[in-house]
């Protein structure tokens, strides 16, 4: 028998060594990726809209009032078409610095007035763009030359998605989503990623020069617009000089001549604090100032603000991971001693992790490339918090919207630490608990951030939570005060102005509610001893100084109501609401000329000033001038059409022009709006006669 033939062996071709391929990817739902990628996008939304769905008809809150209700800047545009015209208000200073930020509230007034949906809207939808820019971030990265044979790649839609859905259900996002005013906040975020996202796709290179122009220049603009919508864009130039040198390659010199026009931005926010309106004169002292601490009588200085930011740092943090017991109005010490263990230890502890994090960053240069997004994520931390948590004394120490910025950073670390974690492991079991407990965190944190905010839903439930949490800050008993006098509860704000007092006895604001209150109640000689009391405590108090004028004019005590009037113009000078008393005042003394000037003033500072047409109307009619006061009580109606005492007056001018007809319907209108005016029946059946 011959020899059996023994087969050749086949040489096998040298194989590239590649990172091992995952048992499964992204698409872990079995659909098409393209379809996988699409549900991604619908969901970050959907999880968006349903924690705050219960937020469109929450009111204006707390200093919402001055910044918007009563701010004579957002009810004008013209104002943000020649700004010089809004010199000598008192947000004009907020006005050069937060341009872009107070556009949008005045787009708002124009569209809905004082209708809170349509700025509850605006909110929710700047969140849901960030929360689909956070994702577009994570994603571009993975496409980066740095990242582009990165073992995390099969899992790049999934750490984005996750990322995004912690970003956009989180309940410490409430404070910079649902209160209206913090827009600024998530506004500065929305041009802040843009920024980076434009600056990313036209470095990635894929694409024509001209696209690639436009992306730079969107890049650009939209760094700008951020610069001009909140002071903490100055990180911008920073981080992307960061995500730059982590990223991209290339010749260090070209890649800082593409960094410089970023940069340049860089003087936008110095140049807006100190302008030509608000020189420092004296540098020195403006380092050694100290600053007030909103709700007590402490101040802070530079030194004393940066010691207790490494505490309140530590506390953001831990709201990150335990997002309870949050809080509007925080009770937080001032710690004056670096070696305070509080303050020594929360050193320590940020040290490590920016330690970590620099570690590996070192490291990813060498091996795992993967362990550059961690660190970049905790940078982008510690670098975004820095303009309001460094040395920079705010008199608020501490407020959840402030980390709305830094936690994209701080999602972005803890997402990829977490896959880089299920890529090592390579264990089924450990994959499912991970993405098992992101997809049931991502629940939880939606349903925490809805009930957070239930509180929301009126003044009174979210100071009730604040005096529950901080029974120590008389600032919450007394703006809770607030909202039952809003209400019409006045022994009830009367009670909580009291426990104001007894937390914090020489509370200026305090006493100027509790004269509010007084007068409410008709007790006059109270409300003027609670006026003149907070007068003594705060002598440049120019809202106790109207209303004390208010007091003495309701006594017929006329010269002294004047007296308290002018002092109020003097510290206060754009304050229509004076204005309008000194002329109703000078008008009772017969000074009709007196009054004309001085209720001009009052529209032509806030033009929407119905009650201000309405008395200029009754003055112009009292001269004889009869059509002049129409046209007055017409556009007083126009602003206000339920303004009972226009349509009575109009029936008066129409009366004394012989048109019964027309002064019929007016004084009906005002019967209907007012059923005990007594004064228009009487009248209204002299003109049916």
């Amino acid at each position: 028998m011959g020899k059996a033939s023994r087969k050749k062996k086949e040489k096998k071709p040298l194989q590239e060594n590649k990172p091992p391929v995952p048992e499964t990817t992204f698409n872990l739902t079995g659909v098409h990726p393209r379809l996988g990628f699409f549900i991604f996008i619908v969901l970050i939304p959907i999880f968006g809209i349903l924690a705050y769905s219960n937020t469109f008809h929450a009111p204006f809150q707390w200093d919402e009032s001055a910044f918007i209700e009563k701010n004579p800047i957002v009810k004008d545009l013209s104002y943000f078409l020649e700004t010089s015209k809004a010199k000598g208000f008192e947000y004009y200073p907020a006005l050069k610095g937060r341009y872009i930020g107070y556009l949008t509230f005045a787009l708002n007034y124009k569209l809905h007035g004082l209708d809170v949906t349509g700025y509850h809207v605006v909110n929710v939808v700047i969140h849901i763009i960030n929360a689909l820019l956070v994702y577009l971030l994570v994603v571009l990265t993975f496409r980066t030359p740095f990242m582009t044979e990165s073992s995390l790649s099969y899992y790049s839609k999934l750490i984005a998605f996750f990322t995004a859905m912690l970003f956009v259900s989180h309940p410490v996002q409430t404070e910079a989503v649902t209160y209206i005013f913090q827009r600024l906040a998530s506004l500065v975020t929305l041009f802040y990623m843009l920024s980076l996202v434009c600056y990313i796709k036209a470095r990635l290179g894929d694409h024509g020069k001209a696209v690639t122009f436009t992306y730079y220049f969107l890049s650009l603009a939209c760094a700008v617009l951020a610069m001009k919508t909140k002071e903490n864009a100055f990180t911008l130039p920073i981080i992307m000089t960061l995500y730059e040198f982590s990223f991209f390659r290339g010749e260090p010199r070209q890649r800082i001549l593409r960094l410089i026009p970023i940069l340049l931005t860089l003087l936008i926010i110095p140049l807006s604090l100190t302008g030509i309106d608000n020189p420092i004169d004296n540098p020195a002292e403006e380092i050694t100032r100290t600053t007030p601490v909103m709700g007590s009588h402490e101040h802070t200085s530079q030194h004393e603000y940066l010691l207790t930011q490494f505490r309140v740092i530590v506390t953001y943090i831990r709201l990150l991971f335990f997002p309870v017991n949050q809080n509007l109005f925080y009770d937080y010490p001032i710690f004056h001693s670096f070696f305070n263990p509080e303050v020594f230890l929360s050193f320590l502890f940020l040290l490590s992790i920016l330690v970590f994090a620099v570690y590996l960053f070192r490291r990813s240069r060498v091996k795992d490339h993967d362990s550059r997004l961690i660190a970049f994520g905790i940078l982008w931390f510690f670098i975004t918090i820095s303009v309001e948590s460094s040395i920079i004394p705010i008199p608020m120490i501490i407020c959840e919207y402030r980390v709305y910025l830094p936690s994209a950073g701080a999602f972005w670390a803890i997402t990829a630490g977490l896959f880089i974690l299920v890529y090592k492991v390579k264990d089924k079991r450990t994959r499912l608990i991970i993405i098992s407990s992101l997809i049931l965190i991502t629940f939880v944190f939606s349903y925490a951030a809805y009930a957070r905010n239930t509180l929301w839903g009126s003044n009174i439930s979210l100071w009730e939570d604040v005096v529950k949490k901080s029974p120590k800050k008389a600032k919450g008993y007394n703006t809770l005060g607030n909202a039952y006098y809003d209400k019409g509860q006045i022994d009830t704000a009367i009670s909580y102005y009291l426990s104001a007092l007894k937390v914090q006895p020489h509370h200026a604001k305090v006493y100027y509610n509790l004269g509010n209150a007084y007068y409410g109640k008709g007790l006059i000689d109270n409300a003027i001893g609670h006026y003149q009391a907070a007068i003594r405590i705060n002598p440049w108090y120019a809202d106790a100084h109207n209303n004390l004028g208010i007091a003495y004019a309701s006594k017929e005590l006329t010269d002294m109501a004047i007296k308290h009037y002018e002092t109020a113009l003097k510290l206060k000078p754009e304050h229509a609401e004076t204005y309008y008393n000194l002329g109703v005042t000078y008008y009772r003394k017969g000074l009709t000329d007196k009054a004309i000037g001085q209720l001009q003033t009052a529209i032509r500072l806030q033009p929407d000033y119905a009650e201000a047409y309405n008395n200029l109307g009754a003055i112009y009619g009292s001269k004889g001038l009869t059509d002049i006061a129409i046209e007055h009580y017409e556009t007083a109606l126009e602003l206000k059409p339920g303004y009972a005492e226009t349509h009575y007056n109009l029936g008066i001018a129409y009366t004394d022009k012989g048109l019964h007809g027309k002064a019929s319907e007016h004084f009906q209108t005002a019967i209907k709006l007012n059923p005990v005016y007594l004064r228009a029946y009487n009248n209204l059946r002299t003109a049916l006669k």
